[in-house]
């Protein structure tokens, strides 16, 4: 509005045009100009406030659209100089609002291509069609939401209502004020290392049967009169389907019954046939690699969740550990080290699937040489049997009963705990700088975008109270401090936040489980482990 000299209704119809990105509409106002860029986005706007003569009070004029003369209080002129009856303008909106096109509706007139005052709309159909009207206010405050790509819906189930905004990169991962986690990339849940392109790959080779065709192509051979699959159960090479068919389990052609140790009567497949083999060792080799990638990737999923049940278990030994008389008081070193553990750990699985696809021939496979794959492959390896050979190491040490233990020997855990958890926060970070530079980075055609890695874990939004008032048709909020989102909540007032008995925005502070008087919190900085 500043910098261009405009009304609110225009900016927004401008913002709207180019998808609220406002570095692409500056780049076409300076490429295009300024007149161009209003047009394309049906913005009318007048250099003098007389150049559009407003309709007189005491005069009448003829509506083109119903061929009636209507005294001028019964009739609306538009910025761009057309003037139409007030009822012909209520039915024209109220078409365009069922038609969900609220976000633009654009002016009665012949090859006219600019868009309506919303002010003016939002009076003519409040009159008649009050309930329209706010059907309006909520596309018009969707749009910011919906077109904005650096603004987004929350993905839960059901769905909370909030929205949430990212200021710099739409590669992160957030924390709604409902408490899911998720990729503002993909709405998917958070999955770095892996981009958003291999994690929804793995989700499907996970989910569909391609792994078991890969089985049955192993480990069966088809009838060769019903073609059903069947597995041999013994030594013999004359296999017999439960359809009474005799067949070479060999070759797969058909045979009769006879035969002795060396020889099937009638039949010999001793001529070697490269094709099918080398498809049945390729199909055996995929899946055995598949095989090891998943293994791995769900023994540390399994882990983080039987771990996240030791939670209260290793929190009651805090708590018996703080109630008897010692001299050590702080344990914060027992909580500081599970968000660690939690937070290495799917890091650590998430790692399997993008090393399934990094090293493997689904997306990269005219990206690297088999030599560069390989040295490739043997770095990243080592980091994450590093990262990982640390992880079971802290998972160990937190298991420790160190409430029945000695001070002496508590005091030598809590220095492990520490010394861990500082060890595998700086080993996270290389591994994902390794990703970021020597592998993604490297590639010639890199699409794969990964969220960065935080050591505070995933952040979360803060919570943004806007209030929607439809006489002035303004947004107005005030965000509390966050490093990457904050969120809004989308009720049945159109506002976002929440309000209190005066209908004022009042924030509210993001929330945390509360363990035993203190804050049990996944964002915990390095720099307090090193502290404590």
């Amino acid at each position: 509005m500043e910098m261009l000299s405009l009304r609110e209704h225009h900016a927004r119809t401008l913002l709207i045009h180019y998808r609220w990105d406002v570095e692409k509409l500056l780049a076409v106002l300076v490429e295009k100009g300024k007149a161009d860029l209003f047009s394309e986005a049906g913005v009318s706007v007048v250099e003098r406030e007389d150049t559009v003569t407003p309709l007189s009070s005491s005069s009448t004029a003829m509506c083109d659209i119903c061929i009636e003369e209507l005294p001028a209080d019964k009739m609306t002129k538009m910025d761009c100089g057309h003037a139409f009856c007030n009822d012909c303008w209520t039915e024209h909106f109220v078409v365009k609002i069922n038609e969900g096109q609220s976000k633009r509706i654009r002016c009665m007139a012949h090859k006219c291509n600019a868009i309506c005052d919303e002010a003016v709309v939002r009076n003519l159909v409040g009159k008649r069609h009050p309930d329209l009207a706010e059907k309006f206010d909520r596309f018009l405050l969707e749009s910011y939401i919906e077109d904005n790509r650096m603004v987004k819906w929350c993905p839960s189930t059901p769905h909370c209502g909030n929205a949430i905004r990212v200021e710099d990169d739409e590669f992160c991962e957030v924390e709604c004020s409902c408490g899911v986690q998720f990729c503002f990339s993909c709405l998917s849940e958070a999955h770095s290392p892996c981009s958003c392109m291999m994690w929804e790959l793995w989700m499907k080779k996970c989910r569909d049967e391609s792994e078991t065709v890969n089985w049955i192509t192993v480990h069966t051979k088809p009838c060769p009169k019903c073609h059903k699959p069947v597995e041999k159960n013994g030594g013999c090479n004359l296999v017999s389907c439960i359809c009474g068919q005799a067949f070479c389990w060999l070759c797969g052609g058909a045979t009769g019954r006879d035969h002795t140790w060396s020889r099937i009567a009638g039949h010999s497949c001793g001529r070697y046939i490269e094709d099918r083999e080398k498809k049945t060792e390729r199909a055996k080799r995929d899946l055995y690699r598949y095989m090891h990638y998943h293994n791995r990737y769900k023994a540390h999923t399994d882990s983080f969740k039987l771990e996240s049940k030791l939670k209260e278990t290793i929190l009651e030994k805090v708590s018996i550990s703080e109630e008897r008389e010692s001299r050590l008081r702080d344990f914060s070193w027992v909580t500081n080290g599970l968000c660690r553990l939690f937070r290495s750990r799917r890091v650590l699985s998430y790692s399997y699937p993008f090393a399934f696809y990094m090293f493997g021939e689904e997306l990269f496979k005219d990206e690297m040489t088999n030599e560069e794959r390989e040295i490739k492959q043997h770095l990243f390896e080592d980091q994450q049997q590093q990262l990982e050979a640390n992880v079971e190491k802290l998972s160990k040490f937190l298991e420790e009963p160190f409430d029945q233990y000695t001070d002496d020997k508590v005091m030598e855990i809590r220095m492990q705990v520490i010394n861990l958890s500082v060890i595998i926060d700086s080993l996270c970070k290389k591994m994902y700088e390794c990703i970021e530079n020597d592998l993604l980075g490297s590639l010639q055609r890199n699409t794969h975008n990964i969220a960065p890695y935080k050591s505070k874990g995933i952040e979360k939004a803060s919570e943004l109270a806007v209030c929607w008032s439809g006489k002035a048709s303004t947004t107005t909020g005030k965000c509390l401090p966050s490093d990457c989102g904050t969120s809004g909540k989308r009720d049945r007032s159109f506002s976002f936040g929440t309000s209190d008995d005066k209908g004022c925005p009042s924030p509210k502070q993001p929330k945390k489980e509360s363990y035993g008087g203190g804050f049990f919190d996944l964002n915990l900085p390095a720099e307090v482990l090193d502290r404590n």
